[in-house]
């Protein structure tokens, strides 16, 4: 975690830091989520990183959510730690109640194509080493949203709400939030407000976090999360759900940690075929299209990405989307439109004509059945296959 990582040692590789406010411009919007970002650029890069040193992307109330997707996906990528400081406001898409991060342009009736799918963060989040990620929240949640994430607990319950002062809540995320097993999560959800109240509310948390790193000094994560409540609920911030998390460290002979040192010594072939290994073994005990199997298929799609090997990738992505379809889901679950999303980009960096146009059909037929929530997908694919017709 930033502050004990070993990408503080001296010669490791610079952390990366993803500053994202997000909220809706309309009269919905909950929180002036943006107001943040002054407190936060005016700490150190390696600070906010808990590194020697830093690079920090920004990003200030996005439009779309393609852009957020393309500046996580490259700091996903990169190879030293990882902190992202998330602050926004939680919407419901209103065909299969998944929770979104509202953007610029999100209204209750546009969530599934205006805002960031929350599903996101764990599918760009799940090649990272363990022990090197860590995500620090400040969310706000609206009624309908809070009850449906099972986070309306009656007072003193497990997880409920914690009054000003009292004892955060205990180590919990809600299941919808999930970002990864190895990723770290803090922060808080702040709860419904009420009706009453015509005013947008303030970042408390992640300010109380800005003005402690301020100070040119990072404690651990923990540390750093118990004094931002107190801070905050000293100054008046009713701190909601409290989010704890630690993630998982390092573990030898864990698959996901031999294959991402492999990654990151050079060593793609290996790591490939380690991937393979254990997409074959869970294919001989569960099925070959039971999650286990397509969990591993999915990992060597991603790490043939990795390699700059995009037609494997592309070839990849479809072969799982095609199974998850044929096993019944349907194909606006989200594990189905990110196999085909993935797919279609990974095909639009092919740079050898013949293999995008052996690929192409297949594609085309996957995006028929799987629009996804880009309009034109489908048109797009149909337009690059004319024009392959004409490349040698």
């Amino acid at each position: 975690m930033p502050g004990t990582t070993p990408g503080s040692e001296p010669g490791a590789a610079p952390g990366t830091v993803l500053l994202l406010a997000a909220s809706p411009a309309g009269r919905g919007r909950l929180v002036d989520a943006a107001s943040v970002l002054p407190v936060l650029a005016a700490v150190p890069p390696a600070v906010l990183s808990g590194t020697d040193t830093a690079n920090v992307v920004e990003l200030a109330d996005p439009l779309e959510p393609q852009a957020v997707l393309t500046r996580l996906r490259a700091a996903a990528t990169a190879p030293g730690p990882l902190t992202l400081y998330v602050v926004g406001q939680l919407l419901l898409d209103r065909r299969q109640r998944l929770p979104h991060l509202a953007l610029a342009r999100t209204t209750p009736s546009t969530v599934r194509y205006t805002a960031f799918p929350w599903h996101w963060f764990r599918d760009e989040l799940r090649l990272r080493p363990p022990g090197g990620t860590t995500l620090i929240l400040d969310l706000h949640a609206d009624q309908e949203t809070w009850q449906t994430l099972g986070i309306a607990q009656p007072p003193g319950s497990p997880g409920s709400p914690s009054p000003p002062g009292s004892a955060p809540a205990p180590p919990m995320l809600p299941p919808a939030l999930d970002s990864g097993r190895d990723t770290a999560v803090y922060g808080r959800i702040a709860p419904p407000p009420s009706r009453s109240r015509r005013t947008v509310g303030e970042p408390a948390y992640m300010k109380a976090v800005g003005a402690l790193l301020r100070s040119g000094r990072r404690p651990p994560d923990e540390e750093l999360h118990r004094q931002a409540l107190v801070r905050a609920a000293a100054e008046g911030a009713y701190p909601g759900f409290v989010l704890a998390r630690r993630g998982t460290g390092p573990v030898p002979g864990n698959p996901h940690t031999v294959i991402t040192e492999a990654v990151r010594s050079g060593r793609h072939a290996d790591a490939h075929a380690l991937a393979a290994q254990h997409e074959q073994s869970a294919a001989l005990a569960h099925g070959p299209a039971s999650e286990e199997a397509l969990h591993w298929a999915e990992v060597r799609a991603d790490l043939a990405m990795l390699a700059g090997d995009a037609a494997l990738s592309c070839h990849i992505w479809l072969a799982v989307a095609a199974a998850r379809l044929n096993t019944g889901q349907a194909a606006d679950a989200s594990s189905v439109e990110t196999a085909v999303d993935r797919a279609h980009h990974q095909w639009g960096r092919i740079g050898d004509p013949v293999r995008a146009r052996e690929l192409g059909p297949a594609l085309a037929e996957l995006r028929s059945r799987v629009p996804g929530r880009r309009e034109g997908a489908l048109d797009h694919v149909r337009r690059q296959l004319s024009q392959l017709q004409t490349q040698n």
